[in-house]
């Protein structure tokens, strides 16, 4: 594991230069906000809310939903689809999000939230949903491009409670980002490619589920922490992985480890912890991790920091991100491609929906 302190390797692999988007969090999260304050809210309390994306900028959406879980009274939506669901109307505020600004589905979707007179917010770096924004007289966050979408997360997630913020769903936005902001600096500090092995929590967990499939278990406010943490093995570690929540697995997934001692061999457990957790969620952790100890399965844990909610998501975000990116190092890969989304999206292309969808939205204007 020795790669891991050897910073010219570490460069010579990550050739996209991943890392450093885990090194500058903190600032990237105090953009975010600053930006997201210069954008005029002026819609009235909504009945519902959804928040429209796909991939990198449609986990925007899980992280509010688990944060405004226990402090909005609206119901909050994720939509990974080319269309709203039935019940949204004139009621409904429709966050969409594209990082790119031309994905498809999030375009289709702006359509049919046009067409249904939904109240609309748009996010990208410019693009198609940038231009029909500007022309259907939108709200529209735009955001710092050059970056891969992933890399993304505080301009997809930050903006959305500070745009709650602005139509007096929530309150106190602002001091939270500033305490992620200054605990941020801290993890990134005592996980960068400077620190050693040693003293790296990133690098060692990395270590510990290299030539394993990584299985990661969240709860309450850590369940989409869990699913990024997921999909960042996925993208840039490019292994497959796979995320669940307590209490649920304890009523399923937990059976799939009985008498599996070979096959666990092949996946490595980590626990996403909380100094804070209700007793019954703390209780059902312990059992299961012990349970599975007895299964032979490697166990690790990630414990969230700070004192406010988003605080800690963001925290358990940024490890995750690190050990995606050193996990990436130690196959000796480099994290910033996509091969494989960018040859679908090439294909996909030739199905011309994009063109249909555009050709609509032209219309409208």
């Amino acid at each position: 594991m020795a790669i891991l302190d050897d910073l010219d390797k570490i460069k010579k692999i990550d050739k996209g230069n991943m890392l450093s988007f885990c090194v500058d969090a903190p600032k990237h999260y105090e953009k975010a906000a600053k930006l997201a304050r210069t954008v005029s809210i002026g819609y009235r309390e909504p009945r519902t809310i959804i928040v429209a994306g796909m991939g990198g900028s449609a986990i925007g959406g899980e992280l509010l939903k688990d944060w405004a879980r226990d402090r909005v009274a609206v119901p909050i939506d994720v939509c990974r689809e080319y269309s709203l669901p039935k019940y949204a109307d004139k009621d409904t505020l429709v966050f969409v999000l594209s990082y790119s600004g031309e994905t498809e589905e999030s375009l289709s979707v702006l359509l049919d939230a046009v067409k249904r007179k939904c109240m609309i917010v748009g996010l990208s770096s410019g693009g198609k949903l940038f231009e029909f924004a500007e022309k259907l007289n939108v709200p529209h966050l735009r955001v710092p491009s050059g970056m891969a979408p992933r890399a993304t997360l505080p301009y997809l997630f930050v903006p959305l409670p500070i745009f709650l913020e602005k139509i007096a769903l929530v309150s106190g936005v602002g001091s939270e980002v500033s305490e992620a902001v200054r605990v941020l600096k801290q993890v990134s500090d005592e996980n960068s490619s400077s620190k050693p092995l040693a003293d790296n929590f990133s690098k060692t967990l990395a270590s510990g589920i290299f030539g394993a499939v990584p299985v990661v278990y969240g709860f309450g406010v850590y369940r989409a922490v869990a699913q990024r943490f997921k999909t960042q093995f996925n993208e840039n570690s490019k292994v497959p992985a796979k995320w669940e929540t307590f209490p649920e697995l304890n009523h399923n997934e937990i059976v799939g480890w009985e008498g599996v001692r070979e096959l666990a061999k092949c996946f490595s457990i980590i626990l996403i912890r909380d100094e804070s957790e209700a007793p019954a969620i703390r209780r059902r952790i312990e059992v299961t991790k012990e349970l599975m100890i007895r299964e032979l399965l490697r166990v690790s844990e990630v414990w969230g920091k700070g004192k406010t909610t988003l605080v800690k998501m963001s925290s358990v975000i940024c490890v995750g991100d690190f050990t995606s990116v050193y996990l990436a190092v130690l196959r000796g890969i480099d994290p910033t491609p996509v091969r494989t989304i960018t040859i679908l999206k090439e294909k996909l292309e030739q199905t011309k929906v994009k063109e249909k969808v555009i050709r609509e939205l032209q219309r409208l204007v």
